[in-house]
């Protein structure tokens, strides 16, 4: 009995440690800024407005996938950005407002969407091999597994090496 009663509680240990609920830590455009100028990582920035129910649905089935909260804990600095909020923003060293001129549309969005105003749309903001930024929008809901393809291919700089045709056809992921 003894030895039943210690597997069980050995079993109960060992679900709880695989289920570690890891979150996504997201910072504002301002703290991303500042942390990459610090230490650069690429930054993601996820540009969602408070109507959109494909935003709504991608926080709640992909953010919160462990495998996609790990990578952008540690590959990225992550950033949920309201591409209809109303403040002003100094981004790399230009000020941004939402000044009624894009509709809702802040000039940030503008800015980062390269002027496709689509929502979810998550923007990679890396650099190249000048140093010079370079924001790479991908618009539209994204399930975890296809999450994942796109985090590791700009995460591992593949971008730089090969298309994202090869890349995809080739990547083994995690996410089942």
């Amino acid at each position: 009995m003894k030895k039943v009663f210690a597997i069980l509680i050995l079993s109960i240990i060992a679900l709880s440690a695989f289920s570690q609920n890891v979150t996504v830590k997201w910072y504002t455009i301002e703290e991303a800024e500042k942390l990459s100028r610090q230490s650069f990582r690429p930054l993601f920035i996820d540009a969602y407005t408070d109507w959109c129910g494909w935003c709504k649905k991608m926080d709640q089935e992909t953010f919160t996938n462990p495998v996609i909260a790990e990578i952008l804990n540690t590959s990225f600095y992550p950033v949920k950005f309201n591409a209809e909020g109303s403040e002003s923003i100094s981004f790399f060293g230009q000020t941004y407002i939402n000044d009624g001129k894009y509709g809702k549309a802040h000039q940030l969005a503008v800015a980062l969407l390269q002027g496709k105003l689509s929502y979810p749309t998550v923007v990679f903001l890396t650099k190249d091999d000048n140093n010079k930024l370079s924001a790479s929008p991908v618009p539209g809901f994204r399930q975890p597994k296809e999450m994942e393809t796109l985090l590791r291919f700009f995460a591992d700089k593949a971008y730089i090496t090969q298309s994202w045709q090869d890349f995809q056809t080739n990547f083994k992921g995690k996410i089942q």
